[in-house]
Formats: structure tokens, C-alpha cells, sequence
């Protein structure tokens, strides 16, 4: 385990950043990275158990730049990393939630479910009509970067399932699915607009790089 030395004159402002809800050292990521290479390089000789163990310790600690870390050490492994590891960030994406830690975890778990598809469903459908809108989000921006690997009946239902909630960050993900599979096929998102009642948020974001016609 490390422990990263305060930088006084970043804190107040990545502190406000994040609407104060996190206490931070004031490290940004580039530095971070810097002195947590060391770590990252070693923790690639860890027992997956051992692995877990060092994420959840990272992870528990107050200060934001740990959870980053722990966040790190998962998408530094990430070919190691078999479904159970994974369900166990798929846990920590409803602990201190917000925006940066839920899509860092989103973006590992969406990594190893490209390069492990048979599993899938089996994680996808715990997103579903989740309580926690953390959780739908996560399910909603899931296949980000897939391309024609895209399954569109599950990111149409996850769309809609959603589609009247009232929550920014709900439709920001949704807009920006939509803007991010454009690039696959933009006549698909721009029927599937016409086609459905969606907010004027997540219509712009998804129509945000589509040529007007």
C-alpha cells in the first residue's frame, strides 16, 4: 500500500470541481499516474485475490485520488480479471458515486465484457431497472465504443426504461450513447429519435455530431 503526499494548492479547486463532495490530496492525474507506476507495474504479479484485496483497501480510504487508484489497478489487470472480480466493481459503482468514478468502473467493466461477450447478460441484466440511477447509467453507456458490436435491442431498453426519468445525469447518458453509436450508424439514432418522446438533453447530445440532412 502507498500513501501519496498532500499538494495544498490543487485541493480547494479539485475539491469544487467535484461540488465538494469528496475530500481531495490536490494530486491531478498525470502526476498521480507518475508516482503510482511502481504499483501499478508490480500489482501485475498479484494473485487475483490479492489484487481485490489492494482495490477494496484503495477504494475504502477517504481521500478521492484513492479511489482512483483502486480504479487504476483494476483496468491495469484487466485481462486477468475473470467475472467474479468484475462483479465486485460492479459493487463499488454505488459507493462514494459520482460521475468520475462510475464511468472510470463502467469503462473497465464494459472493457472486459468486449473482450469476454459470453458474459454478457449475465452482468448486463443487473443494471435493469436498478433502484440506484448510478447503476442504470452504467447499464445505459455500457457498450460505449463497440461499434457494430453494439447489441441495440439492450441499449434500446435501457434507453427507455429510462426515458422520462428526471435525472441530468440519466440524460446525459442516454445522449450520449446515442451520440457515441452515431458513429456507427447514424440513420439508426436518428430514426430511433423520431421514433421516441425523448428529452430535449438527451436529443441534442445524441444528435450532437450528426450532419442536419
Amino acid at each position: 500500500m502507498i500513501y501519496l503526499e498532500k499538494n495544498d494548492k490543487n485541493i480547494k479547486k479539485m475539491e469544487a470541481y467535484m461540488k465538494n463532495n469528496f475530500s481531495y490530496l490536490g494530486i491531478k492525474t498525470p502526476s498521480r499516474r507518475e508516482l503510482t507506476k511502481d504499483l501499478m507495474k508490480e500489482s501485475k504479479s498479484w494473485p487475483l485475490e490479492e489484487l481485490i484485496s489492494q482495490i477494496l483497501a484503495y477504494y475504502g480510504r477517504e481521500e478521492r485520488e484513492y479511489q482512483y487508484i483502486a480504479i487504476d489497478l483494476a483496468q491495469k489487470n484487466l485481462k486477468r480479471l475473470t467475472v467474479d472480480e468484475v462483479q465486485v466493481l460492479v459493487e463499488l459503482i454505488k459507493v462514494k458515486p459520482w460521475w468520475d468514478s462510475v464511468d472510470a468502473l463502467r469503462k473497465v467493466i464494459s472493457d472486459f465484457l468486449k473482450l469476454s461477450p459470453i458474459n454478457f447478460n449475465d452482468i448486463s441484466k443487473q443494471f435493469e431497472n436498478h433502484d440506484n440511477f448510478w447503476m442504470r447509467r452504467v447499464g445505459i453507456n455500457l457498450q460505449l465504443g463497440y461499434r457494430e458490436e453494439t447489441d441495440l435491442a439492450y441499449l434500446s431498453k435501457m434507453i427507455l426504461n429510462d426515458r422520462t426519468t428526471d435525472e441530468f445525469f440519466i440524460q446525459k447518458a442516454i445522449g450520449w450513447s446515442l451520440r457515441e453509436y452515431a458513429k456507427t450508424d447514424e440513420n439508426w439514432v436518428i430514426i430511433f429519435i423520431e421514433s421516441h418522446d425523448l428529452s430535449k438533453l438527451a436529443v441534442r447530445e445524441g444528435l450532437k455530431h450528426v450532419k442536419t440532412k
